[in-house]
């Protein structure tokens, strides 16, 4: 193992935007902050990625946020019946914020991977269970067929191939060709600092 290579190990990349996609939920706004700020700065074009997630989001993010902020108990605003409670606010606006820093990170990992470490990501991090008996080859090839049909809009009537006994992507090419990076020592620490930054979050 050794720093010489400037890629990212796809397999570190997956525990670093775990690490941080948990991490996310036990921290407030300064902390969620600087993650999005480290991730602008190091990531050209994340905004853009970014912004669109939130844009696709906008309506799961309105719904998040009007069933908290109705939902939990507290003082109503002006003690109006209809208004939400001030302690619901609080909570809707944590926990919105929380999301949107949470797409970040997959912004993140999107542009630093691409569909194919994406998948070179996931074999590396699931050729541990292939003791147990499962089928990494068969997840694999499935995942990549979901990326693919993420990243094209879908066509009328998709839902009913979903439903369908056989849909229609089962009949596609299940061959996969991977390009796999050695592990280096960066690696390794990457991942045990984001190991050691998910244990300080959980106990802020």
């Amino acid at each position: 193992m050794h720093f010489g290579s400037p890629v990212l190990h796809p397999s570190c990349a997956l525990i670093i935007w775990l690490a941080a996609v948990i991490g996310v939920q036990f921290v407030g706004y300064a902390t969620m902050l600087l993650l999005v700020a480290a991730a602008l700065l190091l990531t050209p074009g994340l905004a853009g990625r970014w912004s669109a997630y939130v844009w696709r989001a906008r309506w799961l993010l309105l719904t998040l946020w009007l069933i908290l902020a109705y939902n939990t108990p507290g003082e109503a605003i002006h003690d109006m019946a209809w208004a939400p409670t001030f302690e619901g606010m609080a909570e809707a606006d944590l926990q919105a914020a929380r999301l949107v820093t949470m797409l970040a990170c997959l912004a993140w990992l999107f542009l630093r991977l691409g569909h194919d470490g994406m998948i070179a990501g996931l074999w590396g991090l699931l050729q541990p269970v292939r003791a147990l008996g499962f089928s990494v080859e068969r997840v694999v090839v499935r995942l990549s067929l979901v990326l693919e049909n993420l990243q094209e809009p879908p066509e009328k009537g998709a839902w009913k191939q979903m439903l369908a006994a056989q849909p229609l992507v089962a009949s596609r090419q299940e061959v996969l060709h991977l390009s796999l990076v050695p592990w280096l020592l960066r690696d390794t620490m990457l991942v045990a600092l984001s190991g050691l930054g998910l244990m300080g979050a959980a106990l802020l």
